[in-house]
């Protein structure tokens, strides 16, 4: 059995959102739902995260499991970040607090200043999902 990371609370609702919390965590995980990535693709994608957040993002999400890390031995060397079984996981999460962010702004009439939210239902080849054998 893996021993526990220490750092995390034990009430499961505080876990989750101490896993998920940082301003990246999300986006990097919805840009790793399509497809594996390498540091310099996420960089082109996000242009507004400094080289430094991303990788401490990155290294936080692989310590809690939501992210694997590939390194391939070859010159030059080559790094490639996936989401986990479950990583997967978290893509209905994320679709859920797209949607309740939604709704509070239009609760709070400020639908007008919401930006698109990037998670949306997509199409996906049959080998960018997760087997449902994997899952979790």
């Amino acid at each position: 059995m893996r021993e526990p990371i220490k750092h995390l609370p034990m009430l499961p609702a505080e876990r989750a959102l101490k896993v998920i919390s940082g301003r990246w965590k999300a986006i990097i995980l919805y840009h790793l739902f399509d497809r594996p990535q390498r540091l310099s693709e996420l960089q082109r994608l996000l242009p507004d995260v400094s080289q430094k957040m991303l990788i401490q993002q990155l290294r936080e999400m692989e310590e809690h499991g939501l992210v694997h890390r590939e390194v391939f031995r070859q010159m030059p060397p080559r790094v490639e970040y996936s989401a986990t079984p479950l990583g997967f996981s978290f893509e209905p999460v994320l679709q859920a607090l797209c949607d309740w962010g939604r709704r509070h702004a239009v609760e709070l009439d400020e639908a007008d200043r919401l930006a698109n939210c990037p998670v949306a239902p997509r199409p996906r080849s049959a080998d960018s999902r997760v087997p449902s054998d994997q899952a979790v």
